[in-house]
Formats: C-alpha cells, structure tokens, sequence
C-alpha cells in the first residue's frame, strides 16, 4: 500500500512515541500554548487520535509573560512498569522535569525537577534503575549528549553528569533517545538544526555510558540536498519497532510553500519513515536516508486504510483537544459551547507576549477556506491568522466611527497596518472569511444579502519561520480585545474546509 506523509499534519513538532501492548502514544511540543503537550494514540501509526494533553494545571508550567516559542520544549514519552512518563524543558526557566501518571487519559503529576540542564531530555530505564539524557554541558565542562543516573521518585542526580557523545560534527546537537536493540546500545540524536540542514544521526556501543561508535555513512536520515523538493526539515525523531518488527522513525519536518519558495508557515509536522536493520547490525531510513511525502511498502495489511479530515467545525472538534490558548487564560471570558463560542474581550490585544482573549486551531493545509459568522458588542473580534506577536494577519469586525465595520490588518515586524475598512453602519454582525492557498491569503466579508466582498490580500511568506522566526506555526484563532468593559463577541457556524 501507499501511505502518506505527513501522518499528523499542522503545528505538532518534536514528536516521541512509545508502544504499550497494542497502542502506539505519541507527544509533540506546544512552546507558549496551554495546554501543554499533546497527546496521541494509534493503532497503525498511520491514524492518530488525540486524547489529551500532559500540562493541563497552571502549577504544571510557568507561561506567564512567555514570549513565542519560549516554554514547552521538546518532550520525551516513555512507559516503565505500568507508568507513563513524560519528560521536557520549560525553555524559558532553563529547566527540566518530568511529570508521571498511570492512566495515560487522565490528569499527569506535578512536575519533577532535574539538575541538569540542556534541552531535549529523554529517560531511559534498565534493571530498576533510570538514566537521564539531554544536550548540553556535563559537571567537567564538556559539551554533547549528556547523562546521569536519577532516583526516578525524587528527580534526585544519583551519579554526576557526563558527556558521553559529541555528534558528528553539526552544529546544535539535540534531541537524544537511547535504545537496547539486540544486545547494543543505539544513541540517536539530531544536528544541523531545525532548518533547512537538520538531520537525524545515530552511534552505537557495548555499554549504556558509551564508548560510542557513529554510524559510518551518517546522517541516516535528511533531506538537506533535495532542492526544489516540498519536504524539508527532516529531523528531532523517536525509534519505534511495530507490532509486526518492523522499525521506524516518527520525526518532525516541513512543507515548503513551493518547489523552490523556501518559506514554510504550517509549523514542523508529524512524518513517519521506514528503517530496516542490516545483518551487521547498522539501520538505514528512508529512500536512500531521504524522507519522501507518500512511501509505498509492504508492511501494513490491506485492512489498514490511512484517514484524513478535511473539514473542521465547533460541532466535530473538541474544545479541550483540538484548540488551545495564548498562554494561561482568564477562563471567565470563555463561553464554549458545542455550537459556538462567546468571548469577553480585555485590553491585552495580540501584540504582546501575555494571554488576550484567544482561542486557536492549528492550520493543517495550505489550501483551505476559513469562515465564521460573527456578531458583536462593543471592542473588536475576529479571526486571526497567527504565527506570533508580531506576525500575524487579522480579519475584524471593531467598533468604527461611524457604527461597525469590518478590516484587514496586516502585523509584520514593527509595521501594523489596516490595509483596508468598510464601513457597515449599525450592523453589529457579519461573515468572516479567509481563502488560504499555499503563498497568500484572501481576505473578505460576506452580509446578510450574501454578497462577499474582498479586502485583500497577503504573502504567507510574512508569516513563516523564515521570515519570523522561533519554532512554531500557523494557528487559526478567535479573538476578541477592547477597553470597554463589557466587550463581547458570539462566535457561530465556524468551518474550515481544506482542499
């Protein structure tokens, strides 16, 4: 069969998965978006559910005035005698920890801190006894991959910590897991950045602190050299044997917008390659160690049958899993429903690094049309096309000079401009869309008499990692800002449809 790739699609990077009996969980980062940490689960490793979220209590995460793509950093999932555990950085205090919970569909503990810094942490446990790993500077001042024993109730170092790899030579070496296959022990780890030159590469040895050997024909997996190619970005992946014993990689990578437009704004998405053993014990990936966007193979049985949404509303989407927030929220001015939502606005409007009135949803295409019909009281309220504080693309319906009207805002940089407002006198209300191809957004208002006006246009390029910067995607949000104290917006019949 054919499948394709990417198998989680939108602003889910950094994935880490783990087996336990006959389902596949994986987690992925969310950096200043609460709640924290997704969670998935499969049967294939092809459909994935979501089923909830690791940090889902303000005393889990410090995200107060976080700025983009600070806090939650990559995450590692592990299962060890009948418990969950999750580990990650809170980038933004510079440590880590890791949470636990025995049922993996209900809430997670409080965080466990661990003295030793770096970022990417991973647990490994043998014979009773737990190992943690991150990148960074060991207690002699060497740098690499990083390790020391902990006491796995307390977080407390048990051995000192020490370098036990350097890479291959890439700059930013990250994103370690370590694995005990056939009697060996496999080091995986991440260079090259998340950017263009990322790359997954791996060692092995005799022992779990080393020495360890590179794989000679390093970096088994990247697509740094495929010009022109729509995948890019391959690399930050988890090593996981199916049911069946074969092995793959889920790892993060990127859509680019075209064949030689070097920009991407979706965020760095799920993909899924294949890895085979060779008899001397090395692994390769991939089709000649590059990740393609469809692979065809062997090993899933005919039954299995790869599923796609390609159309989101309140009514099929769950508030608490498909959609999530500027940081912490003010609960009180949220009003979710299965059919719609009502949002109080405050002064804290999109521009700055605290927790406006805002809730999102993850673009999942770069072909889609966004509508919602919105009515209002008061302030401003609207759908924003949002990649961070200062880029970001707003489709309002705000209090005017004369009445209401509807405008097309365009946030790059330090330039914040309304690119166009008409005017709709007393009407309070009106239909919001937003037509996304894979270099720009449309931008129109549609009222009562259906006629559909449009405001313009904008390069999806100004909002891109490229262009912005940080390490996240894309959301499709709802808000609402205003100084007057009784600013309120209803948000109804919401829909995105990709195609």
């Amino acid at each position: 069969m054919k499948y394709n790739n990417p198998v989680i699609k939108g602003f889910y990077p950094d994935p880490s998965v783990c087996k336990v009996n006959d389902t596949y969980y994986l987690v992925c980062s969310t950096f200043q978006y609460f709640p924290g940490v997704p969670i998935f689960e499969s049967k294939d490793l092809l459909n994935w559910t979501q089923i909830g979220h690791c940090l889902t209590r303000k005393s889990q995460i410090q995200l107060e005035t976080v700025g983009s793509s600070g806090g939650v950093f990559a995450p590692t999932l592990r299962f060890n005698d009948g418990r969950f555990y999750m580990t990650t950085t809170n980038d933004t205090t510079r440590q880590n920890f890791y949470v636990w919970t025995d049922n993996i569909y209900g809430e997670w503990s409080d965080p466990i801190p661990v003295d030793q810094g770096g970022i990417d942490p991973d647990l490994y446990f043998e014979d009773g006894r737990t190992y943690f790993m991150s990148n960074g500077t060991d207690d002699f001042g060497v740098n690499g991959i990083v390790q020391c024993e902990i006491e796995i109730e307390t977080g407390r170092k048990l051995t000192p910590s020490r370098s036990i790899w350097q890479g291959t030579g890439g700059r930013y070496l990250e994103s370690p897991h370590m694995y005990k296959i056939n009697g060996r022990y496999y080091l995986l780890a991440a260079e090259g950045g998340t950017e263009y030159g990322h790359m997954v590469t791996y060692a092995r040895g005799e022992s779990l602190s080393g020495p360890f050997v590179a794989y000679p024909n390093n970096p088994v997996l990247t697509n740094r050299n495929l010009g022109g190619y729509e995948l890019q970005g391959v690399g930050h992946s988890d090593l996981i044997q199916d049911h069946e014993g074969n092995w793959w990689l889920l790892h993060l990578g990127f859509r680019q917008t075209g064949q030689y437009l070097t920009y991407h704004h979706l965020g760095r998405e799920v993909f899924l390659t294949p890895v085979t053993f060779a008899e001397d014990g090395w692994f390769t990936a991939g089709h000649n160690g590059t990740t393609l966007m469809s692979f065809e193979t062997d090993r899933f049985p005919d039954s299995i049958i790869q599923q796609e949404k390609k159309s989101f509303t309140f009514e099929n989407t769950d508030w608490n899993l498909d959609w999530c927030y500027l940081r912490h929220p003010a609960t009180e001015n949220y009003l979710l429903e299965p059919d719609k939502v009502t949002l109080k606005g405050t002064e804290v409007n999109l521009d700055v690094p605290l927790s406006p009135t805002f809730i999102g949803i993850r673009q999942k295409d770069f072909n889609a049309v966004i509508s919602c019909d919105i009515s209002l009281k008061g302030g401003e309220a609207g759908i924003t096309v949002y990649m961070d504080e200062n880029h970001h693309y707003d489709l309002a319906l705000r209090n005017g000079p004369q009445g209401y009207e509807v405008i097309e805002r365009l946030n790059v940089g330090d330039i914040k401009s309304v690119e166009r407002a008409i005017d709709l006198g007393q009407c309070n209300h009106a239909t919001l869309v937003i037509k996304s191809t894979p270099t720009h957004y449309h931008f129109y208002v549609r009222t009562d008499d259906r006629t559909e006006t449009l405001l313009g246009a904008a390069q999806s390029r100004y909002l891109s990692s490229e262009v912005a910067g940080g390490f996240t995607g894309v959301l499709i949000g709802l808000y609402a800002t205003g100084k007057e104290r009784d600013c309120h917006a209803e948000f109804k019949r919401f829909s995105i449809v990709y195609s």
